[in-house]
């Protein structure tokens, strides 16, 4: 029992009976069980289904008045439970530190899509505020009839229901309700995931009413994760559990076909777990299982080189089938215009495979228990986890429970999903609890990727220098290679190892912006995988799936053409972006820097030490985004340092604008990396980028110097997501940046040393 569900010590009978209430909240005389009625069939002591359409399934009131706020999603580290709990606390009108959120556990939360899309609070925050909204409606109702008040008579501060005109006249939630369960049915739109939505009867305040969504409350959870007082997922441990290690072959696509375990039978505990593709090692202690999966002798299937050379592959890209092609977006006649235009000018860029490159490897607990699967687990989607483990594991879904824990990060389909199936498989095959983590070269070599791509750009303008006809077409790699979560076998290496039918997706995506040409198309196309079956190059979601590369080759085309007639890079976006939201950041982030308006390149730096500025901007499901790069660069070494970023984001409403900011740096400090080092290296056989030396990743001397961030709050529109808009256009800013400080353009990412130092030549 939780400290939310305690009861409380106070009956319905006796709360109602100290008030004296004999009246319902339209003022008529009734009975004191009428009025009994009317509370219990608000509340009861037993807990109601865990469905979306209950509103026990969202809030809960403590005997103490604290509140519970059971959460579908999860933070992935930029304190979403705080603007969460600002938002319930909000709409219920308590004190925020009296609300408590407990996030994407599938014992107390109903699947909200868990972190997904940067609809933390664009769609479960609408979500939570709906629910605490109607929670507050239930509570003045109960209220009413408790204090022989109309309702629309009463006021509610810091969760004390009390008479307008008579402050004698109270009621506390917890009096009301303490202890015992919301008994309310919503209107359930009969979808889950990101889409689920249930509203209740009850409005929301209006944002002129808010007085703690908006304000900059910090987050206290940082210094208990910093001295090791919160436990991570590592940190996990239940009684009689043994410890796992996975063997992937080193051919990808391999398969064991025999299994010698003679060289470990002096290890302690040490058992084999193989089916079919499936192979793993078990023991009582860690480093057993460590050196068990290092001793084992494994003789692999024949498998001719999966993949082909890495230099090769882009031109692969471009000459593979195409599986599936998209026109997200046409108008006007786009052949046509080309054929009238006076110049056309075309360009192409590429983008590497990138790894998620945890700070570790993913790690997870399973434990079977009677038939009950419980899982700890860093997933960033603890109910699809709870899915794909009951199909792997062949249960019904209500045996398994999975319980979200912090892990190394994530922002995307990293390997969390993959170990919960691997453990499950393992803990199952050994009738013990296993815990099961990667080892470094796993988690970055084994890990889904980001998606390698190419895209051409073509324009047409006419005698004046405008833009008549404009077409971008991305190619590449499918986004969803394996989905988006662990939610189904097919999509986890447990799953493909041990044999099930494959499914890879199709799907990839189209610039976001509003530039208004009158003859426009914007489409995709993706090929098939490199190797279908348990390859380490599978694709999936990485932070903002596909919008960085997408927005490093348009925007960096956009640059290229006000290079071309000669115009400043801001100056020629204003020609033809027309959404007011956009102008606005744009014009917002040139103010905040002191941006010079002049074309680029710059003409007057010589030497080998140069710097230049680049301005990028881009759309994401609601919110706008425009970056200025100030960057560094060394001719001699080729080394950038992007020293200062300008940034302003417009995501609607803001609830808290500490929170925002934090998260928007997160961005610009992760962009950096992608930009600048970020890149999957693999030779004939596999991923040969396996730790930090082979996979570097930004450090900490390179990070830059100063973030100015401008937020345009605006109360009157709905929030949208902020966790991955601000790293789009980070790239093609740097790009934009190292163009203007020397002439050269660079149309391939990372920006590395080697790289910058051959364009250089």
């Amino acid at each position: 029992m939780t400290k939310f569900e305690k009861t409380t010590s106070l009956t319905r009978r006796s709360v109602l009976l100290g008030s004296g209430a004999l009246v319902v909240s339209i003022g008529a005389g009734v009975t004191l069980e009428t009025v009994l009625s009317i509370s219990q069939a608000y509340a009861q002591g037993t807990k109601p289904p865990l469905t979306p359409d209950q509103l026990s399934s969202y809030i809960a009131v403590n005997a103490d008045g604290r509140v519970a706020a059971y959460f579908g999603k999860m933070d992935m580290g930029h304190g979403l439970h705080v603007a969460i709990a600002q938002i319930v606390a909000e709409e219920l009108d308590v004190p925020f530190k009296s609300v408590r959120v407990f996030m994407a556990d599938t014992a107390t939360s109903v699947n909200q899509g868990g972190a997904s899309g940067s609809t933390g609070i664009q769609l479960g925050g609408k979500q939570m505020r709906m629910a605490a909204a109607e929670a507050r409606r239930v509570l003045i109702e109960m209220a009413a009839g408790a204090l022989s008040t109309p309702a629309d008579k009463l006021v509610v501060n810091d969760g004390i229901v009390s008479a307008a005109d008579d402050q004698t006249k109270r009621v506390s939630y917890a009096q009301l309700i303490g202890g015992q369960y919301f008994n309310v049915q919503l209107d359930w739109n009969k979808e889950y995931g990101n889409a689920l939505y249930a509203p209740g009867k009850a409005q929301p305040k209006k944002p002129s009413e808010h007085k703690i969504v908006g304000q900059p409350i910090k987050r206290e959870d940082i210094a208990p994760k910093v001295f090791c007082q919160e436990d991570f997922v590592t940190d996990i441990k239940v009684p009689d559990m043994m410890h796992g290690r996975m063997i992937r072959p080193q051919v990808a696509g391999a398969v064991p076909v025999k299994v010698d375990d003679s060289a470990i039978k002096d290890i302690p505990g040490a058992r084999v777990v193989w089916d079919k593709g499936f192979l793993g090692v078990v023991a009582d202690k860690e480093w057993d299982a460590i050196q068990a999966a290092e001793k084992l002798k494994v003789e692999w299937s024949l498998q001719p080189p999966p993949f082909p050379e890495q230099a090769s592959l882009h031109d692969i890209i471009r000459k593979a089938p195409v599986r599936k092609r998209m026109v997200e977006l046409q108008n006007g006649d786009v052949d046509a215009a080309f054929k009238t235009a006076a110049k056309v000018i075309e360009a192409d860029y590429e983008w590497p495979f990138q790894s998620h490159a945890s700070m570790g490897p993913a790690c997870s607990l399973v434990e079977i228990r009677d038939g009950n699967v419980t899982c700890w687990s860093a997933t960033q989607k603890s109910h699809f986890v709870q899915n794909g483990l009951a199909a792997t594991l062949q249960v019904p879904v209500e045996k398994v429970h999975v319980i979200f824990k912090p892990g190394p990060g994530s922002y995307g389909r990293n390997d969390a999903d993959d170990c919960a199936m691997d453990a499950g498989v393992l803990a199952k095959a050994v009738g013990r609890p296993v815990r099961l983590q990667y080892m470094r070269d796993q988690g970055t070599g084994w890990d889904p990727k980001g998606p390698a791509s190419t895209h051409s750009a073509k324009a047409g303008l006419n005698a004046a220098g405008e833009v008549i006809a404009y077409e971008f077409t991305s190619k590449a790699f499918s986004r969803v290679d394996v989905d988006t979560n662990g939610g189904k076998p097919p999509d986890t290496l447990a799953g493909q190892t041990l044999g099930v039918a494959l499914k890879s997706g199709d799907g990839f995506g189209v610039p976001a912006e509003s530039y208004a040409i009158a003859n426009k198309r914007l489409a995709w196309e993706t090929i098939a995988p490199l190797l279908d079956r348990a390859s380490p190059l599978r694709t999936s979601h990485l932070r903002d799936p596909v919008g960085p590369q997408i927005h490093f080759a348009s925007e960096s085309f956009i640059d290229e053409l006000a290079a071309a007639v000669n115009a400043d890079p801001i100056e020629f976006r204003l020609r033809y972006v027309k959404e007011p939201r956009d102008i606005a950041v744009i014009k917002a982030a040139a103010q905040k820097a002191n941006w010079e308006t002049r074309p680029s390149p710059r003409r007057d730096q010589t030497g080998s030490k140069v710097s230049g500025r680049g301005i990028a901007y881009a759309q994401r499901n609601g919110t706008r985004v425009a970056v200025i790069a100030e960057v560094d660069i060394d001719r001699s070494t080729g080394k950038i340092w992007a020293r200062k970023f300008t940034v302003a984001h417009d995501c609607g409403q803001i609830i808290n604008p500490d929170g925002l900011v934090k998260c928007i740096e997160g961005n610009i400090v992760q962009g950096v990396s992608r930009a600048l080092w970020e890149e999957v290296t693999f030779d004939r056989n596999t991923v040969t980028s396996i730790d930090w030396i082979t996979y570097p990743i930004l450090d900490i001397t390179e990070t830059p110097g100063q973030v100015d961030v401008v937020l345009i709050n605006h109360p009157e529109i709905a929030p949208s997501g902020a966790g991955e808009p601000s790293i789009r256009p980070v790239a093609a800013a740097i790009g934009n940046a190292i163009f203007d400080a020397t002439g050269v353009r660079i149309r391939r990412v990372p920006f590395s040393p080697e790289r910058v130092k051959a364009a250089f030549s």
